[in-house]
């Protein structure tokens, strides 16, 4: 680490009160997928006061920021997503949610921050030399609002060389971060399967077809995928989350739906799984004289990260932060992220940064660590200034 990091990290220090304070501001002020119009204006504006050219409503309710700075080649994105949960907070924290039932329970008043933190630097410092695409993505939390950025031109209005995302991981100390080559997170399908049978009084089960009976056959039967269907060395996982049948004990209902998710590292498993499925929902209700329904959508695809990018991003790392900070045994996760959409569309890599022994994802008493804010915003600068380097010649930009 030299002198150029010492400084980076000193100026960034400066605005650390302030990055904390506007963390704070959308912790307090969290908004859904696609309604994030206060976060999104607060973002345009921050952007333009800093020299950004700025589009707002792309995808919706995302942001971009444009800033070109010298003649060089290169162009990199680096995104960070803005919405909320429908969750009710219970953390008690002086600036919790102001707005019930909505919480940033996912960290994404931290990522937003980071990030308009690192384009400040940038703006005010302007040591790369190229265009740099600051991304403000809306409706991660299962609206696909990396999907409709992309569909609304994202990587032909804003064309990038190489695309980069950040999300923070409870569990994994602060500071640290994690790095992972191919697939990194789950694919992520919902699924719904309505078994129909013929309803009736529980005393007489002879004059019915019971859809409970032929569903519980059903779900016994799902778990001979994973075991029977698909290779050993390859992960997959079915759940079924949610059953909805029947108003009284005494009766038998007319049907039965079953709610589930089925995550896969791999696209041939996905479809492997996918037909299975159909297969054996039609056929186990066959057996019992019902019949099964299937509606099953495209979600999320597996995030696979690029070898090159993933290696260049690992690089800065380690030049910037040393090799202390790198966990060695980060591995793939089950969970899913739409900037899977991106990473389909463009080369890059999606990082992670330990958050400390916080409460988990996705709970009512996670809250974000501001400890490793100063940490993720000189990355990213480090990272853009390798990539845009003026200089060629810098080791993480022969890197990439």
């Amino acid at each position: 680490m030299g002198q150029h990091t010492d400084r980076i990290g000193e100026k960034i220090g400066t605005y650390l009160d302030e990055m904390v304070a506007l963390r704070h501001d959308l912790h307090r002020h969290p908004e859904l997928g696609y309604n994030e119009h206060r976060t999104s204006e607060l973002v345009a504006d921050k952007l333009n006061d800093w020299g950004y050219q700025v589009t707002r409503g792309v995808g919706k309710t995302g942001v971009v920021g444009t800033l070109q700075n010298g003649n060089g080649p290169r162009k990199l994105g680096i995104r960070a997503d803005m919405d909320a949960l429908p969750i009710v907070e219970a953390t008690g924290l002086p600036y919790a949610s102001s707005t019930s039932g909505k919480m940033h329970a996912c960290g994404h008043d931290g990522h937003t921050s980071i990030l308009l933190t690192s384009a400040r630097y940038l703006a005010e410092t302007r040591d790369f030399a190229g265009t740099l695409n600051v991304i403000f993505q809306p409706a991660e939390e299962g609206g696909a609002g990396a999907r409709a950025m992309v569909r609304d031109g994202l990587f032909k209005r804003f064309p990038c060389d190489a695309v980069f995302g950040l999300h923070n991981w409870p569990g994994v100390p602060a500071g640290q971060f994690g790095f992972i080559t191919g697939p990194a997170m789950a694919s992520v399908d919902k699924v719904t399967v309505r078994i129909i049978g013929k309803g009736g009084h529980g005393a007489r089960p002879q004059e019915t077809v019971d859809p409970v009976i032929a569903s519980a056959s059903f779900i016994m039967a799902l778990q001979s995928i994973v075991a029977r269907n698909i290779d050993p060395l390859d992960a997959a996982v079915i759940t079924v989350g949610t059953i909805h049948a029947g108003i009284a004990p005494n009766v038998i209902p007319d049907s039965v739906e079953l709610e589930l998710t089925v995550r896969t590292f791999r696209r041939e498993v996905r479809e492997t799984i996918k037909a299975r499925l159909n297969t054996l929902a039609k056929a186990q209700a066959e057996s019992y004289g019902a019949v099964a329904e299937v509606d099953y959508p495209s979600g999320y695809p597996v995030l696979v990260n690029h070898p090159h990018e993933t290696a260049f991003a690992r690089q800065v790392a380690l030049d910037h932060f040393g090799d202390a900070r790198i966990e060695k045994e980060f591995r793939p996760i089950s969970a899913s992220e739409d900037f899977a959409f991106m990473l389909q569309e463009t080369p890059g890599s999606y990082l992670f940064i330990g958050n400390g022994d916080s409460a988990p994802l996705h709970s009512a008493l996670y809250n974000f660590n501001d400890e490793i804010l100063p940490s993720a915003a000189r990355y990213w600068v480090t990272l853009t200034e390798a990539y845009l380097a003026k200089n060629p010649s810098d080791k993480s930009a022969r890197q990439s």
